[in-house]
């Protein structure tokens, strides 16, 4: 049995190496024991700020078999998004993660194949496929099957790779051999800490959520609240700093997924572009990105606040 089981992980990660994934690592599906208390903390801290569906489903966050009936294994995916080229320093910036085709799409696609691929490969194995569309805790999932561990800015870090990555997982009813978490190499240091510009960090491994500025020009509906005026550091759609200073990115090297490519008008795009920038050219430029999750008017409103 165990011969079958070590045989069955070993296909499932070979096929995930071949999809394009960066990495795999596999836990056992069970309950978060460590994550509730600090799940159940950050909510009662209000950290979530307007994102009511971070207070939702508690349980099912915390653990997978809610989610998936009979959930044996939980398989994390990391997928690299890291670009060739980046904006230049002089203008209005868009996360990294954004430039290219809407992560959601490229990697829901991918989870498909791997799971059409594991019945195909193995037999009647049922399972769901998740990229932060569900209550999910995936830096945890990852960290738990070794893939990195969580950085003191809360993003999922892998020595020698940074955390320029989607974090994705397929839960599914079948016992496969189970990897073991990795050690924190954050050490001393505080870059992220020290260089967010609205101190979004509180503590090491604390980011309150509602004064981060990804929730201010992604999630927040309402007006940017005056009091962060000049401490965006002209970010109008997400925010690299936190991974940007981390010494783990300098190891970061660049995706091989074409659908991540930018539109090439976003990289020349200057600030009077930006400014300027009409319906049709953001329907253009933006077509199939996650920037349309704050629509020309969000967009709009985030330009204005840094003017």
């Amino acid at each position: 049995m165990n011969h079958l089981k070590s045989n069955h992980t070993k296909l499932i990660k070979t096929e995930a190496k071949r999809l394009g994934f960066l990495s795999c690592g596999i836990s056992e599906a069970g309950f978060l024991e460590a994550d509730a208390p600090r799940l159940e903390k950050w909510l009662n801290n209000n950290m979530q700020g307007s994102m009511q569906y971070m207070e939702n489903h508690f349980d099912k966050r915390l653990d997978p078999t809610k989610l998936v009936d009979g959930a044996k294994s939980v398989i994390s995916l990391l997928l690299n998004y890291y670009p060739q080229e980046t904006q230049a320093s002089n203008t209005y910036k868009v996360s990294k993660y954004a430039y290219g085709t809407d992560y959601h799409f490229v990697i829901k696609d991918k989870l498909k194949s791997l799971l059409q691929f594991i019945q195909d490969e193995i037999g009647e194995v049922h399972g769901r496929a998740f990229v932060d569309s569900a209550p999910v805790l995936d830096k945890a999932w990852a960290a738990k099957s070794g893939l990195g561990w969580i950085g003191k800015h809360s993003n999922l870090l892998t020595q020698q790779v940074g955390s320029f990555y989607f974090i994705a997982e397929l839960i599914i009813d079948l016992e496969l051999d189970y990897d073991t978490p990795t050690t924190d190499h954050c050490g001393t240091c505080t870059k992220c800490i020290d260089a967010c510009p609205t101190q979004a960090i509180t503590e090491p491994y604390v980011v309150d959520g509602s004064k981060c500025i990804s929730y201010f020009t992604i999630e927040l509906k309402e007006n940017i609240p005056n009091e962060f005026k000049g401490q965006f550091d002209d970010w109008i759609f997400g925010c690299d700093i936190c991974q940007d200073v981390c010494p783990w990115n300098r190891f970061s090297k660049a995706h091989s997924e074409p659908l991540f490519n930018p539109h090439p008008e976003l990289l020349s795009m200057s600030q009077k572009d930006w400014e300027d920038i009409t319906e049709e050219t953001f329907k253009k430029v933006f077509k199939n990105s996650a920037v349309k999750r704050t629509k020309f008017n969000g967009l709009n409103r985030n330009i204005k606040f840094l003017k």
